[in-house]
């Protein structure tokens, strides 16, 4: 019996980057637009996570990888 050997990919954004959130539907109106990568995080399931800052907000916010697109 072969076992199988799955490709781990990397995350698809780095610290420092610009990208564009889209926020889930049950999230805050207003949540989307651009947003810096402030902290890579470990996946939840096949999708990984990113901790991201907007400069006109105070806080930051975790984001999966399928809520960001190149800014």
């Amino acid at each position: 019996m072969q076992s199988r050997r799955v490709a781990l990919r990397g995350h698809k954004f780095s610290v420092g980057q610009s990208v564009y959130f889209t926020a889930s539907p049950m999230g805050r109106a207003g949540a989307s637009g651009v947003f810096k990568i402030v902290k890579l995080l470990p996946s939840e399931g096949d999708d990984y996570q990113y901790r991201i800052k907007s400069p006109g907000e105070a806080f930051e916010r975790v984001a999966k990888e399928s809520q960001l697109d190149r800014g």
